[in-house]
């Protein structure tokens, strides 16, 4: 895949749609509790909305999707819980990945692997492996991700194969050790839950993305809720640094 340049060295192309959509599902524990379950209950049924986000995402013609599965901070939860969603990972993948390939989907996993097991890291190479050469939506999981882990070891990647230029490194010489090196930066952020901050989320991507929040809970955010995520963006002036009146100028 080409590399992308950033929001802040250029400026992308703007659509109706939205080229790349990164979301924060969140609020799968507090709709488990409203409904007197346990928390995993509401795990499972945001595997349900991402299966429907997906095909959603595939018929506005999106092209990348970027979900926030499990961050770098999310070890602190109870261990039962890790416990339960390393192996509810494992069960997604081996449930969905043959269903992705069959929908031309490429799937790509992005974070530090190193916590996992041998068999979620073997899952994960295979899954990427046989979805590789799709062409359709590029569908990135983030799991035990983080967006300061990401910039610290895309330095630490550019000081290895650029050590000569330390001390004079820019955007361009950062870019390709970044994890979404072959994504744009996401047009459109959504995270659902009520929270109202990016929690470590591709720091360095969201430069210039529109910010949505949501009080709907994850396992609840359907078709609705993401036409109205839709509709905000579509409502929003993407300027990158220019005026309005620069915009009215331009070409249409």
């Amino acid at each position: 895949m080409a590399l992308f340049s950033s929001a802040t060295q250029g400026v992308p192309p703007v659509a109706e749609v939205p080229k790349h959509v990164a979301v924060i599902m969140d609020g799968n524990g507090r709709w488990a509790r409203k409904r007197f379950l346990p928390r995993i209950a509401g795990h499972k049924r945001g595997v349900e909305t991402v299966r429907d986000l997906v095909k959603k995402c595939i018929e506005i013609k999106v092209e990348y999707l970027t979900l926030f599965a499990f961050s770098s901070e999310n070890w602190r939860r109870p261990p039962e819980e890790v416990s339960f969603l390393m192996g509810l990972f494992m069960e997604a993948l081996k449930r969905e990945v043959s269903k992705l390939h069959q929908n031309n989907i490429k799937l790509i996993m992005i974070g530090d692997r190193s916590r996992f097991d041998a068999g979620l890291i073997e899952k994960i190479e295979s899954s990427e492996q046989l979805t590789a050469n799709n062409t359709g939506l590029v569908l990135t999981i983030a799991a035990n991700y983080g967006g300061r882990w990401d910039v610290l070891q895309a330095v630490n990647k550019l000081y290895r194969a650029e050590p000569a230029l330390a001390g004079s490194y820019n955007e361009d010489h950062l870019t390709p050790y970044l994890s979404m090196s072959y994504a744009p930066e996401p047009d459109l952020f959504i995270r659902t839950g009520g929270e109202k901050r990016i929690s470590n989320f591709l720091l360095w991507q969201l430069a210039y993305t529109e910010l949505y929040f949501t009080d709907t809970l994850w396992p609840d955010f359907n078709e609705a809720a993401f036409n109205s995520a839709i509709q905000s963006y579509q409502q929003r002036e993407r300027r990158f640094g220019r005026t309005s009146e620069q915009l009215s100028e331009l070409p249409r």
